[in-house]
């Protein structure tokens, strides 16, 4: 029985020092500890043989994925050198971006421009299926037909897809139970975290789903 996997990773710290919800605006970078996130994944991927075989790097258009992958790319690339393999480039799809948010460009906190300000309050009337932008389940959609489409072009391979937290929670939850909605406060994707799904390349159906944190101690 042939198998897919993908290696969801979450991006790394974003350098955001007026807390801004940022969700898709564009020249958010990471941070200095970000990047030292991003790092310290790349090496858990590059040193894994497990791993370090993966076919593509996917991520979303946004700077902080990129970024992500890219240090991702640079370990594996060495690796491959090393193999005498080709290096792999990065491929964007618009399908793995994070949710979009009526909040955008909005801070949390107090002051102009601030979350609660000018009646948005109003629209958060319920945490558990957003009432503020993209729901769940769509979210959960667009991220499973690129997981189906992938499982297919990838067979009996792995590929690596450098996302957000919406996005990789909302379809592993879509996967575990039925439904993408959830409770936001209790995902369990750290920043730089690797959810790693393997499934029957033929039926497309989950054989098992696992979670690494490697950049948990970086400061």
């Amino acid at each position: 029985m042939p198998q897919t996997t993908i290696h969801f990773v979450r991006h790394g710290k974003v350098y955001n020092p007026d807390h801004l919800l940022y969700e898709r605006l564009p020249d958010f970078h990471l941070s200095d500890r970000g990047r030292r996130m991003a790092q310290a994944t790349a090496a858990y991927i590059a040193g894994n043989p497990a791993m370090n075989t993966v076919a593509a790097v996917y991520s979303s258009p946004l700077d902080r994925t990129r970024e992500t992958a890219g240090a991702i790319l640079d370990a594996l690339n060495n690796v491959r050198e090393n193999r005498g393999e080709a290096p792999l480039e990065l491929i964007t799809d618009e399908r793995v971006i994070e949710a979009g948010n009526e909040f955008r460009g909005l801070r949390i906190g107090h002051g102009e421009g601030a979350l609660w300000r000018n009646g948005n309050w109003k629209l958060v009337t319920n945490l558990w299926k957003p009432s503020w932008g993209e729901s769940y389940q769509h979210i959960a959609q667009r991220v499973g037909a690129f997981a189906n489409e992938k499982i297919k072009q990838y067979t009996g391979q792995q590929i690596i897809v450098v996302s957000h937290e919406s996005p990789i929670w909302s379809y592993r939850h879509l996967l575990e139970t039925g439904h993408a909605e959830h409770w936001m406060f209790l995902r369990k994707t750290a920043l730089a975290s690797v959810t790693s799904i393997t499934y029957d390349s033929e039926t497309g159906n989950v054989i098992t789903i696992t979670y690494a944190d490697p950049a948990a101690d970086v400061e």
